[in-house]
């Protein structure tokens, strides 16, 4: 029998109108729906099954628990949602796994299609691609992310100071990741490249506990799921000024 397929779609930050047409279409004609949960979520619903809960009917989903800040277990965990995606799409069902933001942009979905694979090799896998945290904040804080010759980088912190020094000396605007629980020195990193004003950081965007704040007005620790967005100053400038002469 020929294998099935292995879905992955994106379904945004955290608003379940942020899902596409698209993303709602092979949620519901999945065999099976797996939304990842963590050790945080102590057995409630994660944030991706929450977003797609609006969509699917309860018992259609299947939760599947990983470890995100414990390495010792990330690899039982993979093996074990492999495992248990592998029983849908081994005699030609369609699973769909539900990533927060992107499929291909820091996703867990990518240590799902390898284990997948490993198991059932003709596995077809396609990606339903979702609105991300940065496109959310900027459109919330009413902000350009590029423009004309503007550059644009996206480096999670857990690639390092100097990565992210790097990144807001060498491009107009600078999205960083992953940052939310040393956020205050994250902070302190941005105003010390002397982009403090321009900076403004989202948490749980989408959802009921959401928060936007500009940078020089946000306090301590937020959670992993916050993003920070830098972007230049744009006030004064001439109509089409950053396009290239």
């Amino acid at each position: 029998m020929t294998a099935g397929a292995l879905v992955g779609v994106g379904v945004g930050p955290g608003d379940p109108e942020h899902l596409t047409l698209k993303a709602v279409r092979e949620l519901r004609d999945a065999d099976r729906v797996f939304v990842p949960a963590t050790a945080a979520s102590s057995g409630s619903a994660g944030r991706a099954e929450t977003v797609v809960a609006e969509h699917v009917a309860p018992e259609r989903l299947v939760r599947l628990g990983f470890a995100m800040t414990d390495a010792g277990g990330r690899d039982a965990k993979w093996d074990a949602a492999g495992a248990a995606i592998t029983d849908v799409v081994r005699d030609g069902g369609t699973a769909a796994f539900a990533t927060l933001g992107d499929p291909a942009l820091y996703s867990t979905f990518a240590y799902v299609v390898h284990t997948v694979r490993a198991l059932v090799p003709d596995v077809t896998v396609r990606t339903v691609p979702g609105i991300t945290a940065m496109q959310d904040l900027a459109a919330r804080t009413g902000s350009l992310l590029a423009e004309g010759t503007d550059g644009l980088a996206l480096v999670p912190w857990t690639a390092g100071e100097d990565r992210v020094r790097a990144a807001l000396g060498a491009f107009e605007t600078v999205v960083i990741y992953k940052g939310g629980r040393e956020l205050p020195r994250l902070l302190d990193v941005v105003r010390e490249a002397g982009r403090e004003d321009e900076a403004s950081v989202g948490t749980h965007l989408g959802l009921d506990q959401e928060s936007v704040t500009a940078a020089h007005a946000t306090n301590g620790p937020a959670s992993y799921f916050s993003t920070v967005l830098v972007t230049p100053a744009r006030d004064g400038a001439p109509r089409g000024g950053r396009l290239e002469r």
